[in-house]
């Protein structure tokens, strides 16, 4: 038992740098995605439990708990609890009756939003002010502070404004929007589904009143349709296939996790540099739950990585 204890203090000595690395990347494919299997699993469940949170809050409606998560995840790290509130602000219901309207609909979510106290304004942004103060007095919207909102080290393109257009178009002119979402299997599925535009203005803006040099669309790209791919279309399909018990539906969002590349980030870097450990986004989806329920809080004994190293280890010195 000793033994055993200074082998988990050893693993929680190198939690910090992913000392496990090199472990993973020594097993062979078949065990290493066995190991994936678990923590992935994993991952999804805890997701689908925050989803089921949602789904209570908002009186167990499918179709609102998917433009909360909608809107949660394409604020990503910065600005999701930001886009969170003004789900609450606008409901889904009010989009609803605008449904076809994109004038009213980027009025209500960027008028909520608070944003538009921090620039200039010009002819498009007066009528859009105009436009929400009608739809905020008709359905009592009390919108977010500007302060809720990070915009510090925001790229051009990420910003919540522009963003906020983007879901504009998706909400006016995309039909059956949940059902699209459900039927998701590919990577290049999830590319055509949210290949969308901002509305026409902000060709030539990237913030109110201010023109860029040139008009170029600003479409969501490959890379943010594979995050929301990954954290709101796989996610609502393994949430909706658990509540429905459609073992299909759960099956599609781990073939479509399977079928989008791993992703890019901080964490993911320094785990690839014990070797290809990620292939695919359900791989990097595995490896940021080891790393957030694991390594993060050094349950060095309860992971399932190491678990088996503490098995390996124990048996060397049998």
């Amino acid at each position: 038992m000793q033994e055993k204890e200074q082998i988990i203090e050893q693993l929680k000595a190198g939690a910090s740098y992913f000392a496990c690395g090199g472990y993973l990347a020594s097993l062979d494919s078949l065990h290493r995605t066995e190991i994936y299997h678990s923590l992935g699993y994993e991952r999804l469940e805890r997701k689908n439990n925050d989803i089921n949170a949602y789904f209570e809050e908002l009186n167990k409606d499918w179709p609102a708990t998917f433009y909360m998560m909608l809107l949660r995840t394409m604020g990503g790290m910065d600005n999701k609890e930001a886009f969170t509130a003004l789900a609450r602000v606008v409901p889904y219901a009010a989009i609803l009756r605008k449904k076809g309207s994109p004038q009213n609909i980027e009025a209500m979510l960027i008028g909520s939003s608070g944003l538009l106290d921090l620039y200039p304004h010009d002819e498009y942004i007066l009528n859009l002010k105009l436009n929400y103060e009608y739809l905020s007095t008709k359905y009592s919207f009390t919108p977010l502070s500007a302060s809720q909102w990070k915009l510090e080290r925001i790229y051009p393109n990420n910003h919540p404004i522009l963003r906020l257009s983007q879901i504009t178009t998706l909400l006016a002119y995309t039909p059956n929007i949940m059902d699209r979402i459900l039927e998701c299997r590919t990577a290049k599925d999830a590319h055509t589904l949210f290949a969308v535009e901002t509305q026409p203005y902000w060709k030539e803006h990237y913030t109110p009143a201010s023109a860029n040099q040139k008009t170029a669309a600003k479409r969501l790209g490959h890379t943010k349709s594979d995050l929301l791919a990954i954290n709101l279309v796989a996610q609502m399909q393994f949430a909706y296939g658990s509540y429905t018990d459609s073992e299909k539906l759960r099956a599609r969002a781990l073939a479509l996790l399977e079928d989008i590349k791993a992703e890019a980030n901080s964490i993911i870097t320094r785990w690839k540099r014990y070797g290809p450990l990620a292939c695919n986004a359900f791989d990097s989806q595995a490896l940021l739950q080891l790393t957030f329920e694991y390594c993060q809080k050094e349950r060095c004994g309860e992971c399932p990585v190491g678990r088996r190293v503490i098995h390996t280890m124990l048996n060397k010195t049998m």
